[in-house]
Parts: C-alpha cells; structure tokens; sequence
C-alpha cells in the first residue's frame, strides 16, 4: 500500500473515487505479502500489484465494479495446485484480496495518514473486511491515539490494542473477533496495515563500494546513511542517493544512534572501510547491538587480523557469531556494482532465511 499511497490522496483529493485492491492473506506459494496493493483510477489507471500479474484483470474489473455500486467485496484467488492456472493464479498460491472503493468521505483520515508516512513515522489503518454490517469502517492507529468510525467501542478498543501489537512488530495481518469485538468466537475480520517506518541501511566507509551499496539499499527500501570520519571523502554529492551524509567517527555516530533509539533489528550496518582504526572501534559497539545484519568488509588476511583485534578488545566468540565478513554472498563480484549485489543478496538471504543457492539446484517452496 506504501506504493500506491501518495496516488490514491492524490486523486481522492481532487473528487475521485478509486477502486483498491489490497491483499489482506496469502497461503501457500502466494507472489505477494499482505498489504500489497493496486489501485484503479477513474480514468482506467492502474497503479500497484497484487500478485505480479497472476490475477491483476480480474482485480481490475472488480474495483471498477465496486466503485461503481459502492459495495467493497472480500474476493478469494485460486483454489490449490492443481488447478491454480485455470483461475489464474499460476504460482498455484491463494489470496484474499479485499476490493473497496474510497473516496473523501470513506477514508477522511487519508491525508493525514500519509503526512505521518511521509515524516517517517508509524501509523497503521485497521479495516473491516468481514462483518455483517461494519464492512468497510476503520479505526485508523497511532502509537498515543485513534479515529475511525467502528460503532462499537468494544470492538473499536481492541482493534487499537492489536493493531499497535503489530504496528510495534513491523507487520500486516488480518484480526478475528466476535461480532462485537470479543476476543474470542468469529463475525469480525479487520486487516490492519502497518505504516511503520522504513528499515535503515547504515554504510560506513565513504569510497566507490559505499556508493553502489547505497544505491541499491535505497532501491531495496532501506532509508540510507553514509557516514565516515573524513570530510573530504563524507560529501552529499558523492552519494546521491543516500538520505544523509554523516561526517562523524563511526564508532561515535552508531553508538549515539542506538542510544537514542533510533537502531533496531531491522538495521543493517555494511563496514567497508577495512582500516582497522575505524572497524574495530565501530564493530565493538556494532556486534553488541540487536541488529539485523553487520557486515564487513576485506580479504581473508583483514578478516583474520579483524577478529585477532576484535578479540583482543574483548569481543566474545558469541558475538563475534553475529559478524558478516568477509562480507556478501560468493557471486563472483568484481566491480562496486556486482558488489553491492553480493552485499544485498546476503541481506536478503538472511532476512528471509534463504541459502543463497542456486534455485535451480534445490527443491520445495521457493518462498519461505
């Protein structure tokens, strides 16, 4: 839904009433996760996906047809392996795509709902998408207060409750309760849709690699930051596409970022200054955090020389456990580009759980 938000304010704005599809549940082998979106716009615009391109027709003639009769539907692609081509959803997954049609007066909180993505800051909007009669109201959620339009408050409190548990947790997922709200029975499906804000990539060391990794941590989504203590190399227009450009000692710089909270375990932090100087202070404080992925980089001598020193500035083993290096995947890369790929796929695999092999050589699911 990040995808297609700032288009759907856009010409919800303006007086249009656009078809959305959105994916509230994936089982099996399903091209999309939940909150994946597409949206259809008055003039047969389409902007998003909801499956890569399995069902995206039909989803295109069902949002025009809910727009049209004002009625959002709860529609459910493929059926199973077997037969998953003929209603083609060829990945032989199945998903539940909710169709809903919005406008001014069935999302008023869409403005300021993507001003808060748009600071960067959480917000997640719950919808009825099952119920006798609620069909289509939601509670929209930040961390300190609520609105939305679920009559019942009974209902209204819990939806806030657990859409903050998720919020907190950086996932989207569907809720079941009783009619009214009730922890436990079935009657009420809410999706909740979790805005939080993005992951971030912190790149220290700024030379040609660093430029490429954060080329491609933008591309994957990650808000990225290229820090390094030399101000000559630490300029904005070397790395262009990064979101800031920190001159500071890295060690210092990831210290006070995690003090101020603003580190979790969706960071990923790419070591590629291979000085000593530099790595073993920034990896000391780096390997003692709750982070995603630490990499560094540098041939096997650095590396070995690397944990010698780690080591002796009290490194444990555990610790050290958690240290990516030499850094990425073997690819065979050369170049800073074909790095940064090495380097993102590493991240990726260890995200998902993924070996880095070969799909050709391996048998089961592709997606995990």
């Amino acid at each position: 839904m990040r995808d297609v938000l700032a288009e759907l304010a856009r010409r919800v704005d303006r007086g249009e009433t656009v078809g959305v599809g959105t994916v509230v549940a994936t089982f099996s082998s399903a091209p999309r996760p939940p909150g994946a979106a597409m949206l259809v716009g008055a003039d047969g615009a389409v902007v998003g996906s909801v499956s890569g391109g399995c069902v995206e027709g039909a989803v295109y003639e069902l949002a025009q047809e809910v727009v049209r009769d004002g009625r959002p539907v709860l529609q459910r692609y493929g059926v199973g392996d077997d037969d998953a081509f003929a209603v083609g959803l060829t990945c032989g997954g199945v998903i539940d795509v909710y169709v809903e049609p919005v406008d001014k007066g069935s999302f008023p909180e869409l403005p300021e709902v993507l001003e808060t993505v748009r600071a960067r800051e959480p917000v997640a909007v719950a919808t009825v998408v099952e119920h006798p009669e609620w069909v289509g109201r939601r509670v929209v959620v930040w961390p300190d207060r609520a609105a939305g339009d679920v009559p019942s408050a009974r209902a209204r409190d819990a939806i806030t409750d657990d859409a903050r548990g998720l919020l907190a947790a950086g996932r989207s997922g569907t809720l079941h309760y009783g009619p009214d709200g009730q922890r436990r029975g079935e009657g009420l499906a809410v999706f909740v849709n979790s805005f939080e804000p993005p992951p971030r990539m912190l790149v220290f060391g700024a030379i040609d690699f660093a430029a490429a990794v954060a080329r491609l941590g933008t591309f994957l989504g990650y808000r990225v930051t290229v820090c390094d203590a030399r101000p000559v190399f630490a300029t904005a227009g070397r790395f262009p596409e990064a979101d800031e450009v920190v001159v500071d000692w890295p060690h210092r710089y990831l210290a006070a970022q995690a003090e101020a909270g603003l580190v979790d375990e969706r960071t990923v932090v790419a070591v590629l200054t291979h000085d000593p100087k530099f790595d073993v202070p920034l990896l000391e404080v780096a390997l003692r955090l709750k982070l995603g992925y630490v990499g560094a980089m540098g041939s096997r001598r650095t590396h070995d020389d690397r944990l010698r020193r780690l080591r002796e500035a009290g490194v444990t083993e555990g610790e050290l456990a958690g240290l990516a290096s030499p850094i990425g995947l073997d690819l065979g890369a050369r170049t800073p580009e074909e790095t940064a790929v090495s380097i993102a796929a590493e991240i990726i695999a260890l995200r998902w759980g993924g070996g880095g092999e070969r799909l050709t050589r391996t048998d089961g699911s592709i997606h995990r």
